[in-house]
């Protein structure tokens, strides 16, 4: 098993950064596809992007394709998330996740989650 952490939230103006990290504890994260996910008030949780185990390839919604960048070292068991040029329609919680399987953007098919980092962008 895997236990994942994230920091980096906050309170940011629009078209400001933040960068989110999640530090993973336990097994390597090397046997897992890593990513991000967020959870507005009243919606579901959605796919933001995904690193493939070796970082080699990443995955990106198109809402934040040229946005967020988002980046795992292996060695360190971490997972980063740098969003740039960010936007009110960015708030919510943003999870840190890991996929035993295939990379796939439902979030009802990944494995372990982080408790959440709670992302604000004001207007």
């Amino acid at each position: 098993q895997v236990q994942l952490r994230e920091s980096g939230g906050g309170l940011v103006q629009a078209g400001g950064s933040l960068r989110l990290s999640c530090a993973a504890s336990g097994r390597t994260i090397n046997n897992y596809v890593m990513g991000w996910f967020r959870q507005a008030p009243g919606k579901e949780r959605e796919f933001v992007a995904a690193a493939s185990r070796f970082n080699n390839y990443a995955y990106y919604a198109d809402t934040y394709k040229g946005r967020f960048t988002i980046s795992r070292d292996n060695t360190k068991k971490t997972l980063l998330l740098q969003m740039n040029s960010l936007k009110p329609e960015d708030t919510a919680v943003y999870y840190c996740a890991a996929k035993e399987r295939e990379y796939s953007d439902s979030y009802r098919s990944w494995d372990y989650w982080g408790q959440g980092a709670q992302v604000t962008v004001s207007s």
